[in-house]
C-alpha cells in the first residue's frame, strides 16, 4: 500500500484524471498565448499624464514647459508604438495626449497674450529691473541712465512685496526684484527696491505673488527707517493691475 502511494504521488507517470488530461492536451485557443502580451509605451502614458496637467500653463508663460513635453513625449510614444506594434501598445494614449496638450499650449499662449497686452494702461511704459542697475564698474547706488530716462514717466512695473509689519490695508511697501528678497528675511539692494505709494489711501492686503504696480516713476533718494540703505526709486500716484 505505501508502495502505490509513494508511485501515485512522485512518479511522473501518475495517471490524471481523464478530463483534466484531455483539457491539458488542448492546444491554446488564438489570442491566449503569452507571446502576444503587449507593453504599454511609457512615453505615451507619460505624455498622457502631462497632457492632463497641462492646463496649469495658463497661469503663467514658464508653465507652458508642460504641454510642450507632453507633445514631444506624445511624438516619440507614437513613433516607438507605431515602429513596434507587435509589441508595444498605448497609441491612443500617445496621439491623444499630443493632440489634448497642442490645444492647450495654443490657448493658454493666446490667453496669456491677451492679458500681457491688457495689463498695461494706456500711456504707460514696462520697465523691470534690469533698467535700475548701475553698468558694471559703477558704484552699487550709482543711477544709470536707463534709470533717469524714465524719471517722472507713467511706468508698469512688476515685483514681490516685502513684508513688513503690517497685512492689511498697506498703502506703501517696497516692491522688490524677486522672492529670495522678499520672503527670506533679505536685505535686497538698493537698487532692486521700489518705493510705493498707492494712490488708494485703503491701500492693499500683503500677498507672496508677484504683483504689477502701475504709476508715476521718480528717481530720488530717501531713507527708509524700515530698511537699511533707504530708496533711489519710487512710484507715486500708483495703483495695481
Amino acid at each position: 500500500m505505501r508502495r502505490g502511494m509513494s508511485a501515485s504521488l512522485f512518479d511522473s507517470t501518475a495517471v490524471l484524471p481523464r478530463g483534466r488530461a484531455a483539457e491539458m492536451r488542448q492546444p491554446l485557443a488564438e489570442g491566449d498565448s503569452l507571446g502576444d502580451y503587449r507593453s504599454p509605451s511609457q512615453y505615451a502614458i507619460a505624455a498622457a499624464v502631462l497632457a492632463v496637467l497641462s492646463p496649469i500653463a495658463f497661469f503663467d508663460w514658464w508653465l507652458a514647459a508642460v504641454p510642450i513635453i507632453a507633445i514631444l513625449l506624445g511624438l516619440i510614444g507614437w513613433r516607438q508604438v507605431a515602429s513596434r506594434p507587435d509589441v508595444l501598445t498605448g497609441l491612443p494614449l500617445a496621439i491623444g495626449g499630443a493632440a489634448f496638450a497642442s490645444c492647450t499650449l495654443a490657448g493658454s499662449l493666446t490667453w496669456l497674450s491677451i492679458q500681457y497686452a491688457a495689463e498695461l494702461p494706456e500711456g504707460y511704459s514696462r520697465i523691470d529691473y534690469s533698467l535700475l542697475q548701475p553698468a558694471e564698474g559703477e558704484p552699487p547706488t550709482a543711477v544709470p541712465e536707463s534709470a533717469t530716462a524714465v524719471d517722472g514717466k507713467l511706468v508698469l512695473l512688476k515685483g514681490y512685496m516685502y513684508p513688513g509689519k503690517e497685512q492689511r490695508g498697506i498703502a506703501e511697501f517696497l516692491l522688490v526684484r524677486d522672492q529670495g528678497d522678499c520672503c527670506f528675511g533679505g536685505n535686497p539692494k538698493i537698487t532692486d527696491r521700489v518705493l510705493v505709494r498707492l494712490s488708494d489711501h485703503q491701500g492693499i492686503d500683503f500677498t507672496p505673488r508677484l504683483v504689477k504696480i502701475a504709476g508715476r516713476f521718480a528717481v530720488r533718494p530717501t531713507g527708509v527707517s524700515t530698511l537699511e540703505g533707504g530708496v533711489l526709486y519710487h512710484i507715486e500716484d500708483a495703483f495695481t493691475r
